[in-house]
């Protein structure tokens, strides 16, 4: 392990939060992530209290030139929130929220959950638009791009965000807006972690339901249904009203209450949708998602919407093995589902599963060089996750998740949702970005000519 000779002493007298440091009590917790397969070791982790603390931290490591990382709430598919021998940035304990009911915003610190945000709107009947586990941190998705149950009906997460507050890499302050740095709240919108550290956010929120309850669930069908089911979705799913939405994938029953017992263990296929309109009408506009086929389980039913978005959040805790592959798809084709019929019958383990998310309604509606996030001419992103508790059956996982995307590839879009990836090359970062990689790159030189901002998918500034 390198020695850094870095004057840290210093660094933690100049922090109001704590500077874990190796040797101390505590190290291994601090340099923990969501993903139990990344193993890093940091230098040394900062545990920001305040803006002031990031500025600090941000000056220490051009100054020193050691190595920056930047952590929200950890769940980076690649674990780029932590590295060996960094200085990371960790905004666990910046979990303040703000909800003004009035303007419908609320405004976000950078090291909340999607929980703490669900928490604070759902009580005033309104969502922003997030992912599907609550435990999730907010900029880590905000940055990529945000998507999940409301993108059909109000757009991505980052079609929501109003302004951010950035640290930049000259530890200046700033707030980007439409109006206040407009090349980089563009960049921010889908640019990932590559040009500052943001310590706030705030968001556009949105009357969801009946007082912020939904109604929601999955449906279940047999793995041997599994080509009837997706032929049905594909078409059905663009016909339906936006405030359904609805995301597919191949998964096995978990062998816990509510699932019958029957059903545990069982490999199926499955749609969990959320109906965000009127209950009044929710009889009609259900009405074909209920009555397709045979389903195993109908787990249909009104709930509020913070349950819905925290019910995965027990089955994948922290510290799981994880393998992530990532494409973009503009439609399912036969071919692809043939694929998805055959890697659903090997399904490797309990956890591991395959999910395919829409952007299509709202989200399809937004110009594909309006943000960073290129992919607006409809279709899904999908994701393959091989996961599972025990380190012992990492190759298995790997590999089912690497053969799967393979065979996959090919029917794709050809690029990611950068927040699926883990650390997959340069290539796949452009294919990521596709015609804004080049503007990305200009606002990178304006604003991180030297990539201190570069534990990341990383954009390099132009030239270099």
């Amino acid at each position: 392990m390198t020695t850094i000779t870095a004057p840290f002493p210093e660094l933690a007298l100049a922090l109001r939060g704590e500077l874990v440091t190796r040797g101390d009590d505590g190290y291994d917790d601090a340099r923990a992530v969501y993903n139990g397969m990344i193993d890093k070791h940091p230098a040394a982790i900062a545990r920001c209290a305040d803006t002031a603390d990031v500025v600090t931290c941000v000056n220490f490591a051009r100054e020193n030139r050691i190595d920056l990382a930047v952590r929200g709430g950890g769940h980076n598919a690649g674990g780029l929130g932590i590295a060996d021998d960094a200085l990371v940035i960790d905004l666990s304990a910046m979990r303040s929220t703000t909800v003004d009911p009035e303007t419908h915003t609320v405004r976000v610190d950078a090291g909340c959950t999607w929980g703490d945000v669900d928490h604070a709107t759902v009580g005033f009947g309104m969502a922003t638009p997030s992912g599907i586990i609550s435990s999730t941190g907010v900029a880590g998705l905000t940055l990529g791009g945000g998507i999940g149950y409301l993108a059909r009906r109000f757009g991505l997460t980052v079609d929501n965000l109003l302004s951010a507050d950035v640290v930049l890499a000259d530890g200046s302050f700033v707030h980007a807006s439409e109006k206040s740095h407009p090349d980089l709240f563009w960049a921010l919108r889908g640019g990932g972690g590559n040009f500052g550290v943001v310590t706030s956010f705030t968001f556009r929120c949105h009357e969801i339901g009946d007082h912020g309850t939904i109604i929601g669930g999955p449906v279940l069908y047999a793995l041997e249904d599994t080509e009837d089911v997706l032929r049905w979705y594909r078409e059905l799913l663009p016909s339906l009203p936006e405030e359904l939405s609805g995301w597919f994938g191949l998964l096995t029953i978990p062998p816990v209450p509510p699932f019958p017992e029957e059903l545990w263990n069982r490999k199926a296929c499955g749609i969990v949708w959320c109906y965000t309109g009127d209950h009044a009408r929710a009889d009609e506009v259900l009405e074909p998602v209920r009555s397709f086929g045979a389903p195993l389980v109908v787990g249909l039913q009104p709930m509020p919407f913070t349950a819905l978005q925290s019910a995965f959040d027990g089955l994948y805790p922290p510290g799981l093995q994880w393998y992530w592959r990532a494409d973009v798809t503009t439609e399912i084709s036969d071919d692809a589902i043939a694929i998805h019929r055959r890697f659903g019958e090997m399904l490797p383990t309990m956890h591991s599963s395959m999910h395919m998310y829409p952007i299509d309604g709202a989200a399809a509606r937004v110009a594909a060089d309006a943000t960073a996030f290129p992919y607006r001419d409809g279709g899904w992103s999908g994701v393959i996750v091989g996961v599972d508790p025990s380190p012992d059956n990492r190759e298995k996982i790997t590999r089912w998740t690497k053969d799967y995307w393979t065979e996959l590839h090919p029917t794709s879009a050809g690029g990611a949702y950068v927040n699926f990836m883990m650390e997959e090359g340069d290539d796949r970062v452009r294919a990521a970005y596709r015609d804004n990689y080049e503007r990305l790159a200009q606002v990178k030189n304006r604003y991180d000519p030297e990539n201190l901002f570069h534990i990341n998918q990383n954009i390099r500034p132009s030239g270099s």
